[in-house]
């Protein structure tokens, strides 16, 4: 199959550190059945990319091009792709991974056709975080009117999407964020109450604020923290752990879980919940639904293919507010 594109990608040769990057210029072949040619114009940054350079998640095989979520135009489709046309403006995230690249062979069921009122940039920043907001508050623990959500980091990404569709959902959103800065960008958010872990110890202020704790805790923090977690859910309430920002976790026993405390731990994957091609087909559409009405997540920072280790850097420092973009120039 000959080449139809020249693809100037980041590879990722060794796990461990931002030196296993290498910027390099790559072959696209033509897109076979089932398969369509993409230009990446943008692609969205997210700690699951931390996690596969480290080797905290191992990949299938490397050097591989990472990256889970990107925009673009539509460049060619194969011979039996209906449905899409060269020049449609798609968006897409899961996995094959590949977004930190010019171009790509893309599955065609993953590309999801972008309205006008949505842009790339809004669309590479907000899709995969938005997928994982609509597992938690759909799959993970289906949310009722009135219920209380405790979120950490609620300055980030994830956090105030959680917030803003909390609040659309009508429940009660607690966010838990690091120094006057975030708690103010999780106020903004349309938080109800905003705990700075820094003035005072989140666990106490949330079972002060409820009536025995909050139904469900979004924890993407870990560590030692998802310990700290436990004490903010209340009797049956549900604590889902989201990633290891902080660190790995030490080894949880059952008895943290209950039957004192009668809780539930969640260690859902958003790549396992979009990996049903009608799941994503449907949520995809839903939360695009809701980009277009203005709930995204602002931008935090967008930088060129050259500069991705700067790009990991800041995102793994947790010191910027606003979703990373890569600017792949195509």
């Amino acid at each position: 199959m000959s080449a139809v594109a020249t693809a100037r990608a980041v590879r990722l040769y060794a796990a461990g550190g931002t030196e296993g990057f290498r910027v390099e210029e790559l072959p696209v072949p033509a897109p076979g059945p089932g398969e369509i040619l993409i230009r990446q114009t943008v692609a969205g940054l997210n700690f699951l990319d931390i996690y596969h350079r480290r080797g905290l998640y191992p990949l299938p095989a490397l050097p591989t091009v990472i990256g889970a979520e990107a925009a673009g135009v539509v460049e060619a489709v194969g011979p039996d792709v209906t449905g899409l046309t060269p020049g449609d403006r798609i968006a897409w995230a899961g996995a094959p991974y590949g977004g930190y690249a010019t171009h790509r062979l893309l599955p065609a069921w993953r590309a999801l056709k972008l309205p006008d009122a949505v842009g790339d940039d809004m669309a590479a920043a907000s899709l995969l975080r938005a997928l994982t907001v609509e597992m938690l508050f759909t799959r993970v623990r289906v949310m009722q009117p009135g219920e209380t959500v405790v979120v950490h980091a609620a300055a980030g990404g994830i956090g105030r999407m959680a917030i803003a569709h909390g609040r659309r959902l009508g429940l009660r959103m607690i966010g838990i964020a690091g120094g006057a800065e975030k708690v103010a960008l999780a106020r903004a958010a349309g938080a109800d109450l905003v705990i700075d872990r820094r003035v005072e110890d989140p666990v106490a202020a949330v079972q002060a604020a409820t009536d025995g704790g909050a139904h469900l805790v979004i924890d993407g923090i870990g560590g030692d923290m998802l310990a700290r977690s436990f004490g903010m859910a209340r009797r049956f309430g549900m604590v889902a752990s989201l990633g290891e920002a902080a660190g790995r976790i030490p080894p949880v026993s059952v008895y943290d879980l209950g039957p004192a405390r009668s809780i539930a731990l969640a260690r859902p994957s958003v790549i396992g919940f979009i990996s049903d091609a009608e799941t994503y087909r449907s949520a995809g559409a839903a939360v695009i639904a809701r980009m277009a009405e203005g709930l995204i997540v602002p931008t935090g920072g967008r930088l060129p293919l050259d500069r991705i280790a700067e790009a990991h850097d800041r995102l793994e420092s947790g010191a910027g507010t606003g979703a990373l973009l890569l600017d792949t120039g195509a």
